[in-house]
């Protein structure tokens, strides 16, 4: 899995854990919803900063939204 789109499951993933929506956020992370939902989808590239801004709203460490097997199982139970 490509280090973008590990980055948006897990986000995904501890947003869902959460019950936090994408308004809600990005309400409380200071970004847009729309650049929200790229970070979930894989297309954004963020820097280092916005993954920190982005752990910290969630109360996680930056190494949670890195975890390749976390990303992996979220993955394959995800329902659309």
């Amino acid at each position: 899995m490509e280090i973008r789109q590990r980055i948006g499951w897990n986000l995904r993933r501890l947003r869902a854990e959460r019950e936090i929506t994408q308004e809600d956020f990005a309400t409380d992370s200071g970004f847009d919803r729309g650049y929200i939902s790229g970070l979930e989808r894989g297309v954004r590239n963020p820097s280092i900063l916005v993954l920190e801004r982005v752990a910290t709203a969630l109360g996680v460490d930056v190494a949670e939204l890195l975890d390749a097997k976390a990303a992996e199982e979220f993955a394959k139970t995800y329902k659309r």
